[in-house]
């Protein structure tokens, strides 16, 4: 039986805009090169691909320079796919964006529709048993409690944990490596919030790479952090390292650039 959490016949992927120089960052550390981006975006999807699994590369919508981060999207789960609501007013549209073809692979489609409801992709993470969602400036309680009530029916648990302070997403300070396993800065864990898993932190002084995605037998993350590479491959993981330093200068990570899912047929 498949691992829901880490075992994907499926990847959506958005192509990077030339208007992602424009894109959110809660720290200017300079503009991002388009052209580095695209290369580093390629190496993911050959990544993603090297696994089995199919990766569907939407074309790039200039008029949302963030779009290239689709996991912010939506939420996608064996049984459906939630449509989100984020918490950033310029990036509305691209949920609406995503839906049509999420529709096209799933049978279920659901959206987060409350006006006071607000919530990114960015800040949930799905383990085996349930789904954590983590309160932050994109994601508030009501888009969390509407959460809840939309995956219920599936049989789903939502658990409501809280993004460190300055920190922008729940899972820019942790990722899955399996079914017992988080990847954590030290910040995170030590809220307790990961009391029923086992927990490897990052390095420190590596924090940025607490943002990484295990995918079929891979574990994703990105290139320049060689102590806690070296403590992942000490604990057995097939680490596949991928440039992200374009992306990092609009706050993203290896979760953000992809949607990751098995449909049930």
């Amino acid at each position: 039986m498949m691992a829901r959490s880490h075992s994907f016949t499926h990847a959506i992927t958005r192509k990077p805009s030339v208007s992602i120089t424009a894109g959110l960052r809660a720290v200017d550390i300079g503009t991002p090169d388009l052209a580095l981006m695209q290369a580093h975006h390629a190496d993911y999807i050959a990544a993603l691909r090297s696994t089995g699994a199919e990766v569907i590369e939407l074309a790039a919508l200039e008029a949302y320079p963030d779009s290239v981060f689709v996991e912010d999207t939506a939420l996608c789960l064996p049984e459906g796919a939630v449509i989100m609501r984020p918490g950033a007013p310029s990036r509305l549209g691209e949920a609406a964006e995503m839906a049509p073809h999420l529709r096209a692979l799933y049978g279920n489609v659901v959206q987060i529709v409350g006006a006071d409801s607000f919530i990114e992709g960015g800040d949930i993470l799905m383990t085996e048993t349930e789904i954590l969602v983590g309160r932050s400036a994109r994601t508030n309680a009501a888009g969390i409690a509407e959460l809840t009530h939309r995956v219920a029916p599936w049989g789903e648990t939502v658990r409501e944990v809280f993004t460190p302070p300055g920190v922008l997403h729940f899972k820019t300070d942790c990722s899955l490596l399996d079914a017992e396993t988080i990847l954590s800065t030290t910040r995170l864990s030590a809220s307790g919030c990961f009391k029923a898993y086992r927990v490897i932190n990052v390095a420190e002084g590596e924090e940025a790479c607490a943002n990484a995605i295990r995918f079929n037998d891979l574990v994703l993350m990105p290139a320049g952090f060689p102590r806690t590479r070296d403590s992942l491959l000490t604990a057995g993981y097939h680490i596949h390292e991928i440039g992200n330093s374009e992306c990092a200068k609009l706050d993203g990570g290896m979760s953000c650039l992809s949607l990751r899912f098995t449909p049930k047929p």
